[in-house]
C-alpha cells in the first residue's frame, strides 16, 4: 500500500480554511501548510528575519523537533496533533508588554474550545488555564495543549497584515501545540486530547476557530497599546485561570522553592503567590521551572 502523507486526506479542507482566514476574507497575512518540518517556531524565526509580514502563520502536520518551555520536547504522532506558530509584529505594543501574547494565545484556546461538546451529548467540554498557558481539558484537568513564545530579531521589519510598514527590530513568534486525535493510549502521563475527550473535530475545524479567536483578543491587545486590564484580557483570563486559589508549589531555578496560595494575576501577567507569613510574591513565567498544586 502506498504511503499516505499527512493531511492528504483533508486537502480540500486546509484549502477552505486558507481562503477564510487569510486577507481580505479574514485577518491573516498568510497561512502556509506544510507536511513536516524541525520546529514551526524555528522556520517562523527564520521568516521573520527575512521580512515576513505581521500575522504569518505556519502548519506543519508533523513536527520532529518540537521544544515547549525550558528546552522541554513536544511530541505527537503524525497528523494527529495541531502544531503551529503565528508571527506577531506587534509595534503598536510596547515590548514591556510583549510577554502577555501567551498568555492571549493560551486565552484563545479555552475561549474558542468553551463550546465544544461531546457527540450526543449536552454537556460542553470542561476547559481551563493554568497559570501561564497550558490548556486544561476535562475534570481531572489534563494538559492538551501547550505554548511557547519567543522575541526573534524582526529583520527588515516585514509588512503588517493592515498593509503598513512594520518597525524594525524585534518581532514575536507564538508556537502552539494542541493534542487533537492523539489515541489516549498513546498520551504522556497527565496529558489528554480532544478524542480523548470524546470530542471529534477536525484539525482544520481546531485551528480555525483558535485563529479567528486568537485574532479578535489580539486586536484587542494592540488597540489597548498592550493594556492588558483595559482590553478586558486580564478578567478574561483570570475566570478561566484554574490555578488561581489553590495553593501551589512553584519552583524555581536554582533548586529555590516558593509555597502559598496563587493570589491574583496581576496587570503585566504574572503570578501573585501569598505565602503563608502573609507576604505576596509575584513570579513571571520566564522566572519559574515549575507550578505545582500542592
Amino acid at each position: 500500500m502506498a504511503a499516505v502523507i499527512p493531511g492528504v486526506q483533508d486537502a480540500a479542507a486546509w484549502k477552505a480554511l486558507q481562503t477564510t482566514a487569510v486577507v481580505p476574507t479574514g485577518p491573516w497575512a498568510r497561512l502556509d501548510v506544510v507536511d513536516a518540518t524541525g520546529s514551526t517556531n524555528a522556520d517562523l524565526a527564520a521568516a521573520a528575519a527575512a521580512g515576513a509580514p505581521d500575522r504569518s502563520v505556519l502548519v506543519a502536520h508533523h513536527q520532529t523537533a518540537g521544544r515547549g518551555r525550558r528546552e522541554r520536547t513536544w511530541e505527537s504522532g503524525p497528523a494527529e496533533g495541531l502544531t503551529f506558530s503565528v508571527l506577531l509584529r506587534p509595534s503598536s505594543v510596547p515590548a514591556r508588554h510583549w510577554g502577555w501574547a501567551p498568555l492571549i494565545a493560551g486565552l484563545a484556546l479555552v475561549v474558542a474550545m468553551e463550546d465544544y461538546r461531546a457527540p450526543a451529548s449536552v454537556a460542553t467540554l470542561e476547559t481551563a488555564l493554568k497559570w501561564p498557558n497550558d490548556l486544561l481539558l476535562g475534570p481531572d484537568h489534563r494538559k492538551g495543549a501547550g505554548i511557547l513564545s519567543e522575541v526573534v530579531p524582526g529583520g527588515p521589519g516585514g509588512e503588517r497584515s493592515d498593509g503598513g510598514p512594520a518597525q524594525p527590530g524585534n518581532a514575536l513568534v507564538v508556537g502552539i501545540g494542541i493534542n487533537v486525535s492523539t489515541p489516549e493510549a498513546e498520551l504522556p502521563e497527565g496529558g489528554t486530547s480532544l478524542l480523548a475527550q470524546s470530542v471529534r473535530r477536525t484539525r482544520p475545524d481546531v485551528l480555525g476557530d483558535v485563529l479567528a479567536v486568537f485574532a479578535s483578543l489580539e486586536d484587542d491587545w494592540r488597540a489597548a497599546r498592550g493594556d492588558a486590564a483595559r482590553a478586558g484580557l486580564l478578567s478574561g483570563y483570570r475566570r478561566r485561570c484554574a490555578t488561581l486559589g489553590r495553593e501551589v508549589r512553584v519552583v524555581l531555578p536554582g533548586d529555590r522553592e516558593l509555597r502559598g496560595v496563587a493570589d491574583d494575576i496581576d496587570d503585566d501577567g504574572r503570578l501573585v503567590v501569598r505565602e503563608p507569613t502573609g507576604a505576596l510574591t509575584t513570579v513571571a513565567a520566564g522566572d519559574v521551572v515549575h507550578v505545582r498544586p500542592v
